[in-house]
């Protein structure tokens, strides 16, 4: 079973933002992939489990970006 989580992103603006983030959150237990979209400021996750959100948040902290609201 795979769990996808779709969030919102803030303060990236150009590609290093974006890897930034995706190395973060692809170091997170569980994770398998990553997709960001830079223009909208959404990333989506993809786990083999269900991810805590202050994980999650804990690891958009240490790529240098905040974590802004989930995205229906």
């Amino acid at each position: 079973m795979s769990v996808t989580t779709v969030l919102t992103v803030l303060g990236m603006t150009c590609g290093h933002c974006e890897a930034a983030v995706r190395d973060e959150l692809t170091g997170v237990a569980g994770v398998t992939d990553v997709q960001v979209e830079l223009a909208s400021g959404t990333v989506t996750v993809t786990s083999d489990r269900p991810i805590h959100a202050d994980v999650v948040a804990a690891a958009i902290d240490e790529a240098g970006y905040t974590l802004g609201p989930a995205v229906d």
